[in-house]
């Protein structure tokens, strides 16, 4: 998703939401994200102005203070920003990936079932298709990426084969890299 993307070409606006739109983001960031509660007020406090930037493709990203904090695509759900998760490490599930998998992850590619069931790996967590999780490496301390599954982690076990999570942010793409004017 932002393999390419380039903040000077991608944003074609940046808006405050009012008090009422940012009310409602943080209702939906605490049902989708239960674990980040006790951090709510940190990351989106409500005495801040809550930023939504709106770029090509139907991306949506949520800023506060010109740090990035969370996007979506069309009306799915808020993710994350992988900084973000670097600071608050428990808001999402972790599949754990062999170091064999890193090289190609850090390109964009997505997350193959061998890749989570091989030595190395680690899946300890039952999690169903259409999850968002954070993507660890054997080895590392932080998430390389976060990613939507596209298989239940039963079905990855017992399958084994083809795309088992869509890599959908990663370490170094275009988001990664985008810096904000505070305004």
């Amino acid at each position: 998703m932002f393999k390419k993307f380039d903040s000077d070409t991608e944003v074609s606006g940046i808006s405050q939401t009012k008090s009422s739109v940012a009310k409602g983001i943080r209702q939906r960031l605490l049902k989708d994200y239960p674990p980040i509660e006790p951090y709510l007020d940190d990351i989106v406090p409500k005495k801040e102005a809550l930023n939504i930037i709106k770029c090509h493709d139907h991306i949506e990203l949520l800023a506060v203070k010109g740090e990035l904090l969370f996007f979506r695509q069309r009306v799915g759900p808020y993710i994350p920003c992988l900084k973000l998760l670097h600071k608050y490490p428990n808001m999402l599930p972790k599949l754990q990936v062999d170091k064999g998998a890193i090289k190609f992850i850090l390109s964009g590619a997505n997350i193959m079932a061998p890749g989570l069931t091989s030595r190395g790996a680690c899946m300890d967590t039952d999690l169903p298709s259409d999850t968002v999780v954070a993507i660890m490496a054997e080895g590392k301390q932080h998430a390389l990426c976060i990613g939507n599954t596209k298989l239940s982690t039963n079905d990855i076990r017992t399958i084994n084969k083809g795309v088992a999570v869509e890599n959908v942010h990663y370490l170094c793409d275009g988001l990664w890299a985008m810096k904000l004017h505070h305004r």
